[in-house]
């Protein structure tokens, strides 16, 4: 029986991010492209609110929502796999994240960052495929170093990390290994994830003897539901896929025919054959031939 749980999956994650304050605090730092000197000091949580259900149900949840103490917004979202919704749903998020704080009669000038973590465990339909991490602004096109970080969209691959050896990346790639490299396979973790505090205890956390009986019977349907939608997915991707092949050979096939009749008007009208005759027996028109 393996020791650890895959902390990507929905259980896992919302225990070790959403119930401990110091763990998703150095996760933010870590991950985040935060302004200088605007480090978080610390969180507390919110509660999570109901996004959109998009037209195929994809297992994407917004896993935690925390405020900081500089009242910024912080979103954080595990996604199983990409859909072509996904991007607009967490822009759509995000604004209403940001609109909604005029609820509490601030003025526009008091409106504070939404920052949209989103850590995905895909990278079908992705584009940009050596770049496991991709940010989203609001800039000026004719100055794009004029960043606006009102909101922040920031998209981790997880499939596409690569652990560095850059010491100020250190808690950076530390949160991404314990994210991709442990799973039901892991037997030890990695010593540095075992050496650090923060990461030894989110291991302790996923390991599967702190689980009930009935967690884990929810652990393991999240991963038959993401695999029965991966599945549906990949069918889908096929079907277009082969209608696309399909309709690709037909408008070859519709060229080649147009090419040919070309070619028979062009030698027709060269031999001096009536025009009505040359309509007839290509199916052009008087304009196509008159032309060629």
């Amino acid at each position: 029986m393996s020791k650890y749980l895959d902390p990507k999956a929905d259980l896992t994650f919302k225990k070790v991010f959403g119930e401990h304050e110091n763990l998703v605090l150095s996760l933010l730092n870590a991950l985040l492209p935060l302004p200088e000197d605007m480090e978080i000091k610390s969180v507390s949580y919110l509660p999570t609110e109901t996004i959109p259900e998009s037209p195929a149900k994809k297992y994407s949840i917004v896993d935690v929502r925390c405020t900081d103490n500089f009242d910024r917004t912080f979103i954080v979202e595990m996604q199983s796999y990409w859909n072509a919704e996904f991007f607009s749903r967490t822009l759509f998020n995000a604004a209403s994240t940001y609109s909604n704080q005029l609820v509490k009669g601030n003025a526009f000038k008091n409106l504070q960052d939404v920052y949209a973590l989103s850590l995905i465990n895909d990278t079908r339909g992705i584009k940009h495929k050596n770049e496991y991490m991709q940010e989203f602004y609001l800039i000026n096109k004719n100055h794009p170093e004029e960043i606006n970080t009102s909101i922040s969209l920031i998209f981790i691959h997880l499939p596409k990390f690569k652990p560095t050896n850059l010491a100020q990346k250190k808690m950076h790639d530390l949160w991404l290994k314990f994210l991709t490299q442990v799973d039901e396979q892991t037997t030890d973790a990695a010593p540095e994830l075992l050496e650090n505090n923060l990461t030894n205890e989110a291991l302790e956390i996923v390991e599967r003897s702190a689980y009930t009986a009935s967690e884990l019977a929810a652990y393991n349907k999240y991963w038959l539901d993401v695999s029965t939608e991966k599945s549906a997915l990949e069918r889908e991707r096929e079907k277009g896929r082969v209608e696309g092949r399909e309709e690709g050979h037909a408008e070859g096939k519709a060229e080649g025919e147009k090419s040919k009749a070309f070619e028979i008007a062009k030698s027709l009208k060269n031999s001096g054959v009536p025009l009505d005759i040359i309509v007839g027996s290509t199916g052009l028109t008087k304009d196509e031939i008159e032309k060629i």
